[in-house]
């Protein structure tokens, strides 16, 4: 009997919920993701700046789903506020997914951003979400499990869309993510880069853009929605508003097919012989 007891019990350790880390958790995407991970029972740590909605949101999931929310107040653009979460992600065995979602786009075109803007810009959305993916990679392979979820933008795809500084870094956050889904893969750690076209979330009025002006735009629910089925069809890029994979596919081998004539000995043909 005591036995069959000590099973069941490692049975239930065994197939506990790892923690899931979420930044700029207290509102739009990243509050959404929080949401959903706890319904699907994932104990949290919410990350954000804004201490007052960071405590409502916790406050608010423990009370309808029961599960254990932490929080970490910071500033992912501050150095050693940075490092505090960094420091998390590499030491606490218990997280198994990190949402990289803080990001910040801003208002202007590129003439109009100072050097400073463009700096704090970098700092947040690339920054940020490379010595998080860092911190959270060497915990995850030492344990051979693990996922990362970095939000991208379609922006990164897009320079004709004018948002040069925001679809830079969110084209970083691509590369990055199929990076290291090569890198990780094999190691039992699982990267996804999510890119949401226009999404109904603060980062417009943040950055002086005009919602109401955008042809479409997604709510943050659906676009969530749609790209936790793509984490657990396991996505390497999911793109939730594309209707038509063939063309992402055909995009993707388009690229692979230029990979051998990348680099060569010889500049090619047409640069040695200019019309």
């Amino acid at each position: 009997m005591a036995d069959d007891v000590l099973r069941k019990t490692v049975n239930m350790v065994d197939k506990a919920l790892p923690v899931v880390l979420i930044t700029g958790a207290s509102s739009g995407i990243g509050a959404a993701f929080a949401d959903r991970f706890a319904r699907r029972g994932h104990p949290l740590i919410l990350v954000a700046r804004d201490t007052d909605r960071l405590g409502a949101k916790a406050g608010k999931l423990r009370e309808e789903t029961g599960v254990e929310v932490d929080v970490i107040r910071a500033d992912l653009t501050n150095a050693e506020e940075l490092a505090l979460v960094e420091s998390r992600l590499a030491e606490d065995a218990n997280i198994g997914v990190l949402v990289n979602n803080a990001g910040a786009a801003l208002p202007g075109s590129f003439l109009d951003q100072s050097a400073d803007d463009v700096a704090g810009s970098v700092a947040l959305n690339v920054t940020a979400v490379a010595r998080l993916a860092r911190a959270a990679a060497g915990n995850f392979v030492a344990k051979g499990e693990g996922a990362i979820v970095n939000v991208g933008s379609v922006l990164g795809l897009v320079p004709e869309f004018g948002m040069t500084i925001y679809g830079a870094t969110k084209a970083f956050v691509q590369f990055l993510s199929q990076g290291l889904q090569a890198e990780l893969g094999e190691k039992g750690v699982f990267v996804q880069a999510v890119l949401p076209g226009a999404t109904r979330t603060e980062i417009w009025e943040r950055s002086g853009r005009d919602i109401a002006a955008l042809p479409a735009v997604m709510a943050v629910d659906d676009l969530v929605d749609a790209a936790l089925v793509g984490f657990d069809r396991r996505e390497d890029i999911t793109i939730p508003a594309l209707p038509d994979l063939a063309q992402w596919t055909a995009f993707n081998n388009a690229r692979v097919a230029m990979i051998p004539n990348l680099s060569l000995a010889e500049p090619a043909a047409r640069y040695r012989n200019p019309a």
